[in-house]
């Protein structure tokens, strides 16, 4: 026969029960509007009932709250970082690809190339109606002047646009580091509370929020385990493995333990491209976090890599796929020593893509850099362009082994040779080849023709379009000329429109300072008024046989330009616009079933707040029983 006070009992388990429920309803209406909350709802049974000695047989004992749940679904947590990854991506390219497109701009806001260029033209026509005037020829070579300043800023800018990218870069590394470090705290006090029994639901939600902010950042993959007794393995203790990985299956945290990330910027003579700003940041993984020791490299080119690190990535390297790639044809079997006593040795490189073959696209960077020769990374000192009387090409690099730490066997002959990565997307390293290809066409261009003429006094011709030194107030003479359609070597250290980028575009001193220094008839013996040269220049600018930019006239340079720019700029508005447009229809699902509904939660809090009633009523009608059969039959 079961106790006389089972009832009072039965009716005490609803009472918590009932409170239970108010608290975590009260729980949820309090965090409807918390970032990250997940609602909580309680989970009960029927308490197992008891054996009684009667015809009965059983009699039921109440009722078992068992847990406060956290209403939760992974499936989509996964699917929200997976898309998260992508919108973070084309954030990244929408937001400075709008910068870009801003620089190149040509409207009644802002004066672009468009606009200088015809007014620099405007004036060479006013030269053909009058060669012999000082003063018009002046006003032409301001006007050059002005077309030169536009590509300097031009030039500048797109440093700038890359300065920036690259500071973001080494903040989203930080970021990553820091989320890192909150994620291994957390999983260590949920082990912490779940290991004694306890519910982590609220750290559970935040640690969600921590994924949901990485996810953005690079691509990711969480998964946890529950952690079993090595004696029983049917048995799970309640603490659980919880690993992240990042870019493809890099761990970056297994439970407790997180490793870090650090950026590492590259030396003036690790850089990949010509054009490309100092301290560009290469990113390792940290081995020791107290002696801050670096290990491998972490990989930025990888195709997993995902994110705004890497929309971030192709922004600052990307190079539509033209990197320097060819096949390893020769190597020197004797070393030389130079001038600081390092070992160098001589590999030959032949290329077949047609940007490398012409060396107005060249990149290559003029202060040596890092090459992949196999498997391995060399330093190259300088580099020499061969073409033979066939047009093929190769690359001659001198390879300083001594900085390298490794010689490079004679058996590397038919291994493949690379420097930098082959990124298919037109980010800043593209911009500035384009500007600096266009400047060197247009200039080599213009000056044969000035050269091949004569000043209005029957003097020689000079050119007119230069670069500046970097070092000191010396202009090119461009002594060295290439592309030619013969053989030709042409040496890093020659005197080459290789040397002609966009930021240093100039005109000559010689002839700012003295404008009947330009060059206006094409006989020399004819009089002052005699302007052939300036027909031919006039007609230089729209005859593509004559000078070609992109199968284009020169003049079309921004049509060409802008195609890219607004392309690019399109693209990555509209697939942001479309990957966030997906994120928030996921993020509606994942609400839909762990949101807070507030109408919801009224229901509940009539529901317990009418069963915490009726079980207080129990309770009493109970106790007035007990009070009766105690007090009033009681011997």
């Amino acid at each position: 026969m079961p106790s006389q006070f089972l009832g009072l009992n039965i009716a005490y388990s609803g009472l918590l029960n009932s409170n239970a429920g108010l608290n975590a309803t009260s729980n949820n209406i309090s965090n409807a509007e918390t970032e990250g909350y997940s609602r909580q709802e309680i989970k009960t049974e029927a308490a197992e009932s008891l054996r009684v000695w009667t015809t009965y047989g059983c009699v039921g004992a109440g009722v078992e709250t068992l847990a406060i749940e956290r209403i939760h679904d992974d499936f989509y947590d996964s699917k929200y970082w997976a898309n998260n990854t992508k919108t973070g991506e084309y954030n990244m390219k929408n937001y400075y690809m709008e910068q870009v497109e801003n620089y190149f701009r040509d409207d009644s806001t802002m004066e672009g190339f468009t606009t200088i260029f015809n007014k620099m033209m405007s004036a060479l026509s006013e030269v053909q109606k009058n060669p012999s005037n000082v003063s018009t020829k002046s006003q032409f070579v301001g006007f050059a002047d002005n077309i030169c300043e536009y590509f300097n800023s031009m030039a500048n800018s797109m440093e700038q646009v890359q300065k920036d990218v690259n500071s973001e870069i080494k903040l989203k590394v930080d970021e990553i580091n820091s989320l890192a470090s909150e994620i291994a705290t957390i999983n260590k006090q949920l082990n912490v509370i779940e290991l004694s029994g306890g519910s982590g639901n609220e750290l559970r939600d935040k640690r969600t929020l921590l994924i949901d902010q990485l996810s953005a950042i690079v691509s990711i993959e969480a998964n946890e385990y529950p952690v079993v007794d090595a004696n029983d393995p049917s048995r799970e203790t309640g603490s659980h493995m919880y690993i992240v990985k990042i870019a493809g299956g890099q761990t970056l945290v297994d439970t407790n333990e997180y490793r870090t990330l650090q950026c590492v910027a590259r030396t003036t003579e690790e850089k990949v491209n010509q054009s490309d700003i100092d301290g560009l940041y290469d990113v390792y993984w940290v081995t020791d976090r107290n002696t801050g020791t670096l290990g491998d490299e972490f990989n930025l080119y990888n195709a997993s890599l995902g994110g705004e690190l890497e929309g971030l990535i192709q922004m600052r390297d990307g190079n539509n796929a033209e990197s320097f790639r060819g096949s390893i044809t020769s190597v020197s079997s004797t070393t030389k020593t130079d001038a600081e006593t390092h070992s160098t040795r001589e590999i030959t490189i032949s290329v077949t893509d047609e940007y490398l073959k012409d060396l107005d696209k060249c990149t290559l960077s003029d202060s040596g850099g890092i090459i992949t020769l196999g498997n391995r990374e060399y330093y190259y000192d300088s580099w020499t362009y061969n073409r033979d009387a066939a047009g093929n090409v190769s690359y001659t690099f001198t390879i300083d082994e001594t900085k390298s730490g490794a010689t490079v066997p004679s058996n590397y002959v038919g291994k493949e040779a690379e420097i930098g990565y082959s990124i298919n997307y037109q980010g800043i390293p593209y911009y500035q080849q384009q500007l600096n290809e266009w400047c060197r066409i247009f200039a080599n261009a213009f000056n044969t023709i000035l050269k091949s003429g004569y000043t209005s006094d029957g003097k020689e011709g000079t050119l007119l379009f230069t670069g500046d030194y970097a070092s000191d107030s010396r202009q090119y003479e461009f002594t060295t000329a290439y592309n030619t359609g013969a053989a030709e070597e042409v040496n890093l250290a020659d005197d080459s429109y290789y040397w002609l980028t966009a930021k240093n575009f100039a005109t000559l001193t010689a002839v700012s300072n003295d404008a009947t220094l330009l060059a206006t008839k094409s006989d020399q013996a004819a009089g002052a008024d005699e302007y052939g040269i300036v027909d031919k220049l006039i007609d230089m600018v729209g005859n593509k046989d004559v000078a070609s930019y992109r199968g284009a006239a020169t003049q079309e340079f921004l049509t060409c330009i802008l195609s890219d720019v607004a392309l690019n700029a399109k693209n990555a508005s509209t697939f942001y616009q479309n990957y966030d447009n997906i994120g928030k229809s996921i993020d509606n699902q994942r609400l839909s079933i762990s949101g807070v509904d507030n109408d919801d939660e009224a229901v509940n809090l009539l529901k317990y707040q009418n069963a915490y009633t009726m079980a207080s009523k129990m309770i009493q009608t109970l106790t007035e029983v007990y009070d009766r059969l105690i007090l009033e039959t009681g011997v």
